[in-house]
């Protein structure tokens, strides 16, 4: 199948031009052809387009301009949503969310701050929480699969330290990894032949067991740890055993902090370190609140952010952004595109997913073309020419499904390349995936007149540090310099945000967690995602973005919310083709 035959005007589709248009388009295009010839004769094109500039395929540029006439002529517009839908969060108290249905979040976050800032007398010895008997019976297991004995590690040391100053706030047990590292191999752990993982019994994730004492979380915990088998899959195949055999040892060359006897010693310490740190937030949890109270609104956040993100992303894309005419999404986990497949989404949209999935971290970029407005569907995927286009010797940050790009032809006839792409956490991988896209497409004579569509998460900042952030101002910058226009203009504001989302006290990394009254000014909240297009192809009707769901942004709000599921609003533009006239 040749790449012309793919982008031939489908039958049936498109409006047809009036004469005026048609001998409009016809003057237009032999205009081109002249001027075309002349530049690339005189050196003139490589210039302007660049030495690696393809020639354009003579057939597909007339295709791109009658269909660009015939769209103007009909008055049909574009509408281009996006949307970083996050990858599902397993802590339901990981992230500040706005909860105005129950004040008692409010209270008894303020209140694990205050405990955690200000312990007082509360700030008691390990032992009284993590029991001499509970290590005793941890002793005895580990002693059992045959591991080294850590005995002197409790007695001299673990025991006696505080639960606030000594343990839960010790910057050396962080960058040891001795708490974070069991936490997070078994916090949740996904298993074959189950729709539900398998979770670690603590207050930081979806565990549905009873927490409301000491003895009744140690008893269950001990269980989950050395005797329930689960069997997972893995890029070698399936295996069975249970989580404590999961664990991997802490080396010293990559976490320099842990001392050479304590690298030998890792796993039997981490496993204590990982009993203590639970029972701490166990004891936390029941003494700043009752258990009834807090058990039951863990049960209504886990349901709504956690076990229902899926449905409540796919019912918004569904019932306010199903007239979308193309969707790009972001961190798209496989469950939710094969749900979404399933539903009428799938009946209404070609969804496309990476040929290349990302299995292990589940975070896929994903595109949805409205059949209406995309009657062929997807005519190829052109990541692997993006990815073959970035500058020799220079290591780009993106991991495998971050980037999508594809080519398909609407119904008027116009070739469009769209890209849907997730930044990494600092940003700088969105300027050289940017360049890849424009340097791939200019390097091959089919795509030079395709009409670019680019949804993203670019991951700017609106302060961002020098070197290790990008600037969303310098972002702009670049995009303009490819003569690309964003839905928020050639001068992007670095006051309007897209994200408002800060960590709270109740997760392993404390160094990052944010006061209450500090969630504005501490958190993540920054003008992250962007709609990218051709400025002498589209001009933008109307944009909003969008973190309630209905179309709306609240500004100064935390989110996600028990209603809106994400940490990335909707961000979604109304476009129309740029006229004849104006292109000439």
């Amino acid at each position: 199948k040749t790449m012309a035959s793919m982008y031939r005007r489908p039958r049936g589709g498109g409006n047809p031009l009036p004469p005026s248009y048609r001998n409009k388009a016809l003057l237009i295009i032999a205009a081109i052809a002249v001027y075309t010839a002349f530049l690339y004769h005189s050196g003139g094109a490589g210039q302007y387009l660049g030495t690696d500039t393809a020639a354009p395929d003579p057939n597909l540029s007339a295709s791109a301009l009658s269909g660009m006439a015939a769209m103007a002529n009909s008055n049909r517009k574009l509408q281009v949503s996006t949307w970083n839908v996050a990858a599902i969060n397993n802590n339901p108290f990981e992230y500040w969310i706005t909860y105005d249905e129950n004040p008692a979040y409010e209270t008894i976050m303020s209140d694990i701050e205050a405990f955690l800032e200000n312990p007082g007398a509360q700030d008691v010895p390990v032992s009284q929480v993590f029991t001499e008997e509970m290590f005793a019976e941890l002793e005895k297991r580990m002693d059992g699969v045959g591991w080294d004995n850590v005995r002197s590690y409790w007695d001299n040391d673990f025991k006696n330290r505080k639960i606030i100053q000594g343990f839960m706030k010790d910057p050396l047990l962080g960058s040891k990894r001795l708490a974070s590292m069991p936490d997070r191999i078994t916090n949740t752990i996904n298993v074959l032949g189950s729709d539900l993982p398998v979770c670690r019994p603590t207050v930081i994730n979806m565990y549905d067991g009873d927490l409301s004492t000491l003895p009744l979380w140690w008893s269950a915990w001990e269980k989950f740890m050395f005797d329930t088998p689960l069997t997972i899959q893995s890029k070698d195949g399936s295996f069975t055993e249970p989580p404590y055999k999961m664990l991997q040892p802490i080396k010293k060359a990559k976490y320099p902090d842990i001392t050479e006897e304590e690298e030998k010693v890792s796993l039997p310490l981490q496993t204590m370190c990982g009993a203590i740190f639970d029972a701490i937030l166990v004891h936390m949890m029941n003494t700043v609140s009752s258990p009834d109270v807090w058990q039951s609104l863990k049960k209504t956040m886990v349901e709504n952010l956690n076990r229902q993100k899926v449905p409540h992303t796919l019912d918004i894309l569904e019932n306010v952004y199903g007239s979308s005419d193309i969707i790009t999404l972001q961190e798209v986990s496989g469950s939710l595109i094969e749900q979404a497949r399933n539903r009428p989404l799938g009946q209404r949209f070609w969804i496309v997913a990476p040929g290349s999935m990302d299995a292990v971290r589940d975070q896929n970029s994903v595109i949805l073309l409205a059949k209406e407005t995309f009657p062929a569907g997807p005519s190829a995927e052109i990541t692997s020419l993006v990815e073959s286009s970035f500058e020799p010797g220079v290591t780009v940050p993106v991991a495998k499904g971050d980037i999508l790009a594809i080519t398909a032809t609407d119904r008027d006839g116009i070739p469009f390349v769209v890209a849907s792409f997730h930044g990494d956490t600092n940003g700088l991988a969105t300027k050289p995936v940017l360049s890849a896209i424009m340097k791939g497409m200019a390097s091959d004579s089919s795509l030079v007149t395709h009409k670019l569509v680019f949804g993203l998460d670019a991951n700017t900042y609106e302060k961002a540090k020098p070197g290790k952030q990008q600037d969303v101002l310098e972002w702009g910058q670049h995009y303009v310099s490819y003569d690309l226009t964003s839905c928020w203009g050639d001068v992007p504001n670095p006051a309007n945000y897209t994200t408002f989302n800060s960590r709270t006290y109740l997760q392993p990394q404390l160094n990052k967690a944010c006061k209450k009254t500090d969630k504005r000014a501490n958190g993540d909240v920054n003008p992250k995602d962007f709609i990218l297009f051709g400025k002498e192809d589209f001009k933008v009707v109307h944009t909003w973005k969008d973190n309630t769901g209905e179309k709306s942004y609240i500004e100064d709000m935390a989110f996600p919310t028990l209603n809106f599921p994400s940490d990335h609003g909707i961000l979604a533009t109304i476009v129309e083709p740029m006229t004849p006239t104006s292109n000439a």
